[in-house]
């Protein structure tokens, strides 16, 4: 799908938005590791240890080298459609996770409440958008979707590697030192399943998108 002047405007906002909140998380996550006397590095090793940010900064990638190098590898990787309707499937199971399961455990003030919204409940909702309005939805696979779940299953496995090494994790639900290894299991099986779900439903909807433009 070849964008039009609107799409393009559209695809600019959501990728300045996305890198805004990304960047704003990530100042915020570093400044705080330093007045607790951590390092600068052990505070973006932090910010990078989350699903949120990393989804986040896919969609910043993508979106940035689908405007500014569209003929790319990269670029053109960047727009293929089941590449697009994955990380709109991963950028909602972000969304819903946070509001489900994690929204009532903390109460952010101030610039990090604006990073909260951003990251979990604005670029979420605009990159479906964005995926429903400008986006191809040409070859989309009901295999897909467990094509996409490695992308969460290896981020488990990170953590999980990570948090044995230094004895913390990032969500409490993976937390193997409180939970035990399995419990961790039942309710790493239950997100991945809604995780396979929401894209089974990305893909029903590409497809009746597709057909009705047919």
């Amino acid at each position: 799908m070849i964008p039009t002047r609107q799409n393009r405007a559209l695809t600019l906002m959501l990728a300045a938005l996305a890198w805004f909140g990304v960047v704003l998380q990530g100042v915020l996550t570093v400044t705080s590791a330093m007045a607790n006397g951590k390092t600068a590095v052990a505070g973006l090793a932090t910010f990078l240890s989350y699903f949120t940010v990393l989804t986040n900064l896919l969609i910043c990638l993508t979106l940035t080298f689908s405007l500014a190098a569209p003929s790319s590898s990269l670029g053109k990787w960047s727009a293929r459609p089941r590449v697009v309707a994955g990380i709109a499937a991963s950028i909602t199971f972000v969304a819903l996770s946070y509001h489900l399961l994690l929204r009532n455990t903390w109460n952010p003030q101030g610039a990090q409440w604006l990073a909260d919204v951003l990251l979990h409940y604005v670029v979420p909702a605009l990159y479906v958008l964005h995926w429903w309005l400008t986006c191809a939805k040409n070859g989309l696979r009901w295999t897909h979707p467990l094509l996409w779940s490695a992308y969460p299953t290896l981020y488990l496995v990170y953590s999980l590697i990570r948090g044995r090494i230094i004895g913390t994790y990032p969500y409490p639900f993976i937390d193997a030192g409180s939970l035990g290894y399995g419990r961790l299991l039942l309710n790493a099986l239950g997100l991945l399943l809604v995780f396979i779900v929401l894209g089974l439903s990305f893909v029903a909807l590409g497809r009746a998108r597709q057909g009705a433009r047919a």
